[in-house]
């Protein structure tokens, strides 16, 4: 696999990680049935930095596809740790305590009633997978990030050659100038029966 390629591939494994987390921050996660009410408890109350943290997550391949050497291995250290994050607090978030505290604290229960709960389980899955995706990127950024082009490597000099002129295309010396298929007209000669009027 070339270096360009890895790159993609770990463009797009990084973005599919953070689609997954922004996804599954965006969803209820729990849903709390007592005295015949229906409390939906969110991703963004039970795990509030699922979601930036994902945003970030993307901010930072940005970094890294802008960034080489020190710099982009430090961008992969950040996100590898915000993946880690991402993993811990799904699994955090994924427990019934936590939800049974939120929907208390919005519609307080009376005395005696016995909250049933009922869990999303795929919506945590998918950050836990999500945050995972974003940790082995990170780690990869980190390991072999340096042999990965930049955003700018296209517009890097490919040999020596004057000031200006080396990523200059040839000029084409067969085809006749514009200016000479019009001097050709002017002369009443037809320009497309002889490729180059300047010969005539």
């Amino acid at each position: 696999m070339t270096a360009r390629r890895e790159l993609w591939t770990w463009l797009a494994v990084c973005v599919a990680g953070a689609a997954l987390v922004l996804l599954a921050a965006g969803r209820d996660w729990f849903t709390v049935t007592y005295d015949t009410r229906e409390v939906a408890v969110s991703a963004a109350e039970l795990v509030p930095a699922l979601g930036p943290a994902a945003w970030a997550a993307l901010a930072a391949v940005v970094a890294v596809l802008a960034t080489g050497g020190v710099w982009r291995g430090l961008v992969g250290a950040v996100m590898a740790l915000g993946g880690a994050g991402m993993i811990a607090g799904s699994w955090w978030g994924s427990g019934a305590g936590a939800a049974l505290r939120i929907a208390a604290e919005r519609a307080p229960m009376s005395a005696g009633t016995a909250p049933q709960v009922a869990s999303a389980v795929v919506w945590p899955i998918l950050a836990s997978a999500g945050g995972l995706l974003l940790l082995a990127g990170g780690v990869a950024a980190i390991l072999r990030g340096g042999r990965w082009p930049g955003m700018s490597g296209r517009y890097d000099r490919q040999g020596p050659g004057p000031a200006g002129t080396a990523n200059r295309p040839a000029p084409t010396e067969s085809a006749p100038s514009e200016r000479a298929l019009w001097d050709a007209i002017d002369e009443g000669t037809d320009p497309t029966a002889d490729p180059d009027p300047r010969e005539r």
